[in-house]
Order: C-alpha cells, then structure tokens, then sequence
C-alpha cells in the first residue's frame, strides 16, 4: 500500500504494487486498469486528429512536471506544458493568478490547486465556470487516490516529485471522469441520479442494508449501471461532513473504470475529497449478482482492518435479498422513457428539485428519461447535453442571471425554468411555441410530482452501531 489513514494524518510508506489477489484485508489498492482501447494516450500530438479534439485536459505540477494529458503521452507534451507552467509563473512574478484565455475558437481555463495545475484548453462553448468546475473533478478525483495531504507533503518534501509514480495504472480512471463529465447530465447539475423504483422495493433494500452492520461502518451502497439504489449512513456521521454528490460521482467512476474492482471481493482505500480531503475509508467492494454484475455494494469503513468484518456483512446481505428476492426489482427496472408520461411533442428532460426537506437536501439528486430518437447516437448525446450547458450558462450567468429561458431552432425547442422548487431543462420538437411548452411543461411538473417517491430517495435511512471509537472520528477529521 501506498499511504495509510492515522485519523488525519497521511504516512509516506512505500510504492504500489501492482500484484493483485481476490482479497486485500490490509487496504492495498487494487491496480485501476481499463480497456487500452479507451485511451488516447498513444495518440500523435502532432496530428491534426489530435489538434480537433473538442477538450484537451492537462495536469502538471508547480515545477512543470508533467502529471496527465487527456490525449497523447505527458512525454511528448512536456515542452507544451512546460510553457502552460511558465506563462502561470510570470503571470504571478507580477502578483496575480492567471484564470482564463479566450480566443475566437478556444477557452483556455487555468487550475491552481496546492502544488498541482490543472488546464482545460475546449473548443466547445462551455463557459469559463463550468470547464473550471469539470478541472475541480480532476483535481478532486487525483485527491481520492492519494489524499491531499499526502499530495502537500510530497511536494513539500521534494518540488520535483514526478507524481506518475503514484499515478500509475489511474491514468484510465482520469480518461474514464472527463468521458462522463461530457457525455453525463449529473455533472451538469452537480446532483446524483437515482434508479427509477417502487418505494417500498427500495426501502426493503434499505432494510437490508441497515441490519448488516460492524463498527466503523460508516456508509453502505447500492449502485446499479451507475444509478444509485440505496444508500444508508451511521447516525453518528457529523452533519457538516456529508456526503455530496461529487463524492459519489467519484466513486462511481472509480468503480466503472477499473476492471480489478469489478470481481470477486476487493478491498481498496479512497478518498472522499468533499467529506474530508486527508483521509481514506476503506471500501469493500462486492457485486451480489455476479456473473450479471449489475448491482454493486459497496461498503465505507473507516478501519483499515475491516475487510473480515464487511465480508459478513455482505454475505448477510447476500443471503436477506436471496430470501426476500429482493434483487429482482433493480433486475427489471429500467429507466423511463418520455412516453409513458404524456406530454406532447416531449423529447427529454432533466429535473432536479430543490424545495425538500433537509434530510433530503443532504444529497442533490435528478431524474431524466432515457435518451431516445433522435438522441441515440452518442453524437446527438453530445449535442443534447451541450445544448443543455449552453442553458444552463446562460440562465446561472453571473451578469444577467434568468429565470426562464425559450430556445427554438430547427433541430429542437428548450425551455429551461429555474424556480425556488426545482431546474429544469424540457427538450420539445421543433416548432413547439412558448405557451405551448410552458402549458406542457405544467403537465411534466405533475407527473414529476406523482411519481417522487419513485425517482428520488426522499430520506436518507440511517443505523447505529456500537463504534470502537469516540464519535468523532467518524468524521475522520
């Protein structure tokens, strides 16, 4: 293992290995490989092909070291970063933080975080706040591999430090973040999307999950193709250190890009930046369904040592969802396609609600049907989700913010509404007027309303356990 949790300290220890076995009960981390296909690593920096890319993301550290290029190897870019580096460091030999670039066909958006400088050069028309908050995923996503107090003292220690040491074989799970960060709605709403399903199946579920409990657990997880299920929390978790939907986008995708962790049992540190950025759970991770592997659990721990003890809490899990059947409800639920609601001319929608009650508002979550004709290709996703951003920038502008926006071209109609009660952007056929779409929008708002018990998870369930420790240091502050 690479660093260890001392409740909130971080210890230097020694490399990773790269030997993997079915069981890691002393928190090594699994190898985080991917698919070669899905990276652009070995692409020629001097090709055309490479220059068209719609985002090219690069990290580096504050010595310009090279850290991560979305596409091509960091070797081939060093010179390219070294001058990114340099134009950071004269720009604060005057006293001031570089931002932002623009040109007529690039935004160019300059990260600064510690030692580390994250740079977003897009061609699309994202504005400078979002390509900037897509870099704070990056950043965030490095900080839940190695923590950033061990980032900060590595730096520390040497300004040098080639940090791909540390890195090696995450490459993918970074490839993986800024694919989803393009091509999903929840990093434009900064909210988590829940698995479409009957109240009472996703409280039986929760049930489940609520008596299989140790010391130190701190959160259990369903996941389903990336959608969360359910999600129960020890009741001692502080209120101002919850769980926010970045973390959880993080370990999603943490979990969908490396291969290792998806068989047999496997035991892995990570880091939760938004609950607390110096410290490691430890996750046990485990599909109930194998060889299907269409629902994850996945359990928090904060003893390094807990492998044994969640392995008994999942085979509890196990055996109450055989009896109950419990799992055959996520097996058949889909999402729901703009069909079944009955609203004319409607093409696709994202909702997030926003007048809930607290408990609710402990985790920000959305609902959207699946993405049909004529968005089925993932060239038309592109184009959807852009259009999407695009509203989205203009209704949050900092300069004029809006509350309503109608947008008509020949392609599609949007209205994008932002109220005290909820966001939402409804995607019409071209040629839908305004009152139109406002009268159907009426009509989606009614529905959304009768089935909430259904898209969201209204409370977040929460158990006791009998902790080894003081209360507090399930913070892991």
């Amino acid at each position: 293992m690479l660093l260890s949790e001392k409740r909130g300290s971080c210890e230097f220890q020694s490399e990773p290995s790269a030997d993997l076995t079915q069981k890691k009960p002393h928190g090594q981390r699994e190898d985080c490989t991917v698919d070669p296909s899905l990276s652009g690593l070995d692409e020629d920096v001097m090709t055309d092909s490479w220059r068209q890319h719609r985002k090219h993301v690069f990290v580096l550290s504050e010595a310009g070291k090279p850290i991560y290029s979305r596409f091509g190897s960091e070797e081939a870019l060093s010179s390219t970063m070294g001058v990114m580096m340099a134009l950071v460091s004269f720009i604060q030999a005057g006293g001031n933080m570089i931002k932002s670039i623009f040109s007529d066909e690039r935004t160019i958006v300059f990260l600064q975080k510690g030692p580390l400088v994250i740079v977003s050069v897009s061609a699309n028309r994202q504005s400078e706040q979002q390509l900037r908050s897509e870099l704070l995923h990056v950043y965030h996503q490095i900080v839940s591999l190695l923590t950033q107090a061990c980032i900060n003292r590595i730096f520390e220690h040497s300004k040098n430090y080639d940090l791909r040491r540390l890195l090696f074989g995450s490459e993918k799970v970074l490839d993986s973040l800024l694919d989803a960060v393009d091509s999903e709605p929840s990093f434009i709403l900064s909210a988590v999307q829940c698995l479409p399903l009957a109240s009472s199946s996703r409280d039986a579920l929760s049930r489940i999950l609520q008596k299989a409990i140790t010391p130190n657990l701190v959160f259990s997880i369903l996941i389903s193709n990336n959608l969360l299920v359910s999600i129960v929390q020890e009741k001692m978790v502080v209120e101002d250190a919850r769980l926010k939907p970045t973390d959880l986008h993080l370990l999603f995708n943490l979990i969908r890009a490396s291969s290792a962790l998806q068989s047999g049992e496997k035991w892995t540190p990570v880091c939760l930046p938004l609950f607390n950025h110096d410290c490691y759970f430890y996750a046990y991770v485990s599909y109930l369904d194998p060889p299907q592997c269409r629902v994850c659990l996945v359990l928090l721990s904060t003893d390094r040592e807990d492998f044994y003890a969640l392995a008994e809490c999942k085979k509890k899990i196990e055996e109450a969802v055989m009896s109950q059947n419990a799992l055959q409800c996520v097996a058949n639920c889909q999402l729901y396609s703009v069909d079944n609601i009955g609203v004319a001319k409607l093409r696709h929608f994202l909702y997030k609600p926003s007048d809930v009650s607290d408990h609710h508002r402990q985790l920000s979550q959305f609902t959207c049907p699946e993405m049909e004709m004529p968005y089925r290709s993932q060239e038309e996703r592109i184009h959807l989700l852009d259009l999407y951003r695009n509203m989205q920038r203009r209704i949050h502008s900092a300069s004029q913010p809006m509350k309503l926006i109608y947008h008509s071209t020949d392609r599609e109609t949007v209205l994008t509404w932002v109220t005290s009660r909820f966001e939402l952007y409804a995607c019409f056929s071209p040629l839908v007027t305004k009152r139109s779409a406002i009268r159907e929008v009426t009509r989606l708002l009614r529905w959304l309303k009768k089935e909430e018990d259904r898209l969201f998870i209204c409370s977040l369930p929460k158990y006791s356990t009998t902790p080894q420790t003081d209360s507090s240091s399930l913070s892991l502050s």
